[in-house]
């Protein structure tokens, strides 16, 4: 009788000294990681901002297939939202405040247990990556969530694992989104031509983009400077592709509405006569164009058409790299004049 007295007596020790051990434990926490993710801040925040992108990159979701995540009918932006449930209850997340391309606040309430700050920061780093912090925190906490987080390790064993490899998971998900494309041959078409600002280059083709990017910079300034009407996107057109030679000559351009009388040797205008092409669209990397461009011929090949000597060969550049920063949204079109192959 004794001992079974004496063994309660050390179990009210014990339970005493565990309770006093957790309402000592600090009222708040905070969890916070960060990684460097190869993307301009405006792609990894689209894919952070809206909750249905989020399943590919759940850590808790990888770790647990069982867990349910359901999305509202709202997910993207201030009010978005989703659920998710799993053997440990029902939890909810929601976007209460979001700053496009810099920050996103949301709010995080599990089961019964008091709500939790998340928070999200975008932050360029100078080679054109971000650098992404994610940190939840509490405060204000009751005896049953101290009691419940001291049994599991703490919030920082608890989260931080789940924080790092979720921020992995979503650097994999963005790269692999970058690099999604798609080729797709229109057929036969009627480019209109028209006349245009434009400079030109012979080069390598080692050198080309880099002479590219910095020729039409130029021709678009000139337009801009001198008041002239853009009538379309920005386009090169090639003169000569001799791969054998490595040898390319090409220039930069601009469509206008009219002929302009330039005051630049550098800055010329032409025309081009319309002229009967065959059109290819590639949406995403311009890496891709070379596929695209095989694509073409392929296709002029397959359907009993020929290139026209010395005919108009471009490239139309329909939105601009620098406000479109995910290179799998830019789109380009290709125009090849061709007529009839004529047979012998």
């Amino acid at each position: 009788m004794k001992a079974v007295k004496y063994i309660l007596f050390l179990l009210l020790i014990l339970v005493i000294g565990l309770s006093i051990y957790i309402a000592v434990q600090p009222n708040s926490f905070e969890v916070t990681r960060s990684k460097i993710i190869k993307a301009p801040p405006s792609v990894v925040y689209d894919n952070v901002i809206d909750f249905k992108n989020w399943e590919p990159w759940n850590s808790w979701k990888e770790e647990n297939p069982e867990l349910i995540m359901t999305l509202d009918e709202n997910t993207k932006g201030v009010g978005g939202s989703y659920t998710w449930e799993d053997e440990d209850g029902i939890g909810v997340m929601k976007t209460i405040k979001a700053t496009p391309n810099t920050s996103i606040t949301q709010e995080m309430q599990f089961g019964e247990f008091p709500k939790s700050d998340v928070s999200w920061d975008f932050n360029p780093t100078k080679d054109g990556a971000t650098e992404v912090t994610w940190t939840i925190s509490g405060k204000d906490l009751p005896f049953v969530f101290k009691m419940f987080s001291t049994f599991m390790g703490g919030m920082e064993k608890q989260i931080g694992p789940h924080y790092e490899r979720g921020l992995t998971l979503l650097d994999s998900v963005i790269q692999k989104e970058m690099k999604v494309y798609s080729i797709k041959t229109e057929g036969v078409t009627q480019h209109s031509g028209g006349y245009y600002l434009y400079n030109t280059m012979s080069c390598k083709f080692s050198d080309f983009e880099k002479n590219m990017t910095a020729m039409l910079p130029k021709v678009g300034a000139y337009a801009m400077t001198h008041n002239v009407t853009m009538a379309g996107p920005p386009f090169i057109l090639y003169h000569k592709w001799d791969e054998a030679n490595d040898a390319v000559i090409f220039s930069c351009c601009i469509p206008t509405n009219s002929k302009v009388v330039t005051t630049e040797d550098d800055i010329l205008t032409g025309q081009l006569d319309s002229f009967r092409a065959v059109k290819t669209v590639l949406t995403g990397n311009y890496s891709n164009l070379r596929e695209a461009w095989e694509t073409t011929m392929k296709y002029i090949s397959a359907n009993d058409l020929v290139m026209v000597e010395g005919g108009a060969m471009l490239e139309t550049y329909l939105n601009d790299p620098m406000s479109e920063l995910n290179p799998a949204k830019w789109v380009t079109e290709i125009y090849v004049e061709v007529e009839d192959k004529i047979e012998d």
